[in-house]
C-alpha cells in the first residue's frame, strides 16, 4: 500500500541513537553505527523520531510499504523485553536452566527394572525404598521420574501382559531385603489391580511389616487416590 513512512539518510546519521529511544514502536535500531528501520510494518508513520534527530537525517516519504501492524510490534517488543530480562538477570536464567535440567533428568539408578528380570538378592534392593509401578503409569504421569522414582528403586510390570504371578517373586524380594518402604503406582483400569493384589499377597505371606501405600492414576495422568 502507498503510505507515509520515515526515511533515514545514512550520510547524515551520526548513530547517536536518539531516534531509536524516541520511537514508541521500537522500529529503529542502531546497526553498524547508523540508524536503521527494522521493518516497514513496525513504523506507524507518525514521526516521533523526527524531532529527536539532531542532524535532520530523518524525513517523511510517501512510498509503497507494508501496512502498520500493531500486533507484530507488540510481539517484537515482548521478545526484546524477554531477551533483556535474561541478559540482565543471569541468576534467574541459571535457575530456569536448572529446572529444565531437573525435569529432563532420569532418576533410574539401576538395571534391570522389569519385575520378572530383577534378581531377588540384587545389592540395590537392600534397605531400598521400593517403587512397584505398572508399565503405563510412566507414560500417563508427566513428572513420573521426579514425583515417584527419585530416591526409589523402581520395579515395573504389567499383570495383563506378563505371564505368571508376581507375588512369589515379590515375596522373595521382601524376605531377602530389609525394605524401608514400598509404593505401588497403578492406573485406575481393572487390569492394574493385579499388581496391587500381587504385592499385598506377597507382603502377607512374607510375614514382614513394611510401610506401604498405593497411588492410583487416572487415564489423563492425575492422582485420584493416594
Amino acid at each position: 500500500m502507498l503510505r507515509q513512512i520515515i526515511k533515514i539518510e545514512e550520510e547524515k546519521c551520526n548513530g547517536c541513537g536518539l531516534c531509536a529511544e524516541a520511537c514508541h514502536e521500537e522500529a529503529i535500531i542502531i546497526q553498524d553505527g547508523k540508524a536503521r528501520l527494522i521493518r516497514d510494518d513496525y513504523c506507524d508513520g507518525l514521526g516521533n523520531c523526527l524531532p529527536a534527530c539532531p542532524t535532520n537525517a530523518i524525513t517523511f516519504e510517501m512510498r509503497e510499504a507494508l501496512e502498520f501492524d500493531e500486533v507484530a510490534v507488540k510481539l517484537n517488543m515482548e521478545a526484546k523485553k524477554q531477551q533483556a530480562d535474561q541478559q540482565s538477570n543471569p541468576v534467574k536464567q541459571e535457575k530456569e536452566e536448572e529446572i529444565r535440567e531437573k525435569n529432563t533428568k532420569s532418576r533410574l539408578e539401576h538395571w534391570p527394572v522389569q519385575i520378572k528380570l530383577v534378581p531377588v538378592a540384587a545389592p540395590y534392593l537392600e534397605n531400598a525404598r521400593l517403587l512397584i509401578a505398572a508399565d503405563c503409569t510412566a507414560y500417563a504421569f508427566p513428572d513420573f521420574h521426579e514425583r515417584f522414582m527419585k530416591n526409589h528403586i523402581t520395579l515395573i510390570g504389567c499383570p495383563k501382559l506378563d505371564e505368571g504371578d508376581y507375588s512369589e517373586k515379590l515375596k522373595e524380594i521382601i524376605m531377602r531385603n530389609h525394605l524401608k518402604s514400598v509404593t505401588i503406582v497403578r492406573m485406575e483400569v481393572p487390569c492394574c489391580g493385579g499388581i496391587e493384589y500381587a504385592f499385598k499377597k506377597a507382603l502377607k505371606e512374607s510375614g514382614e511389616i513394611i510401610p506401604w501405600q498405593v497411588i492410583t492414576l487416572s487415564l489423563d495422568g492425575k492422582i485420584i487416590e493416594e
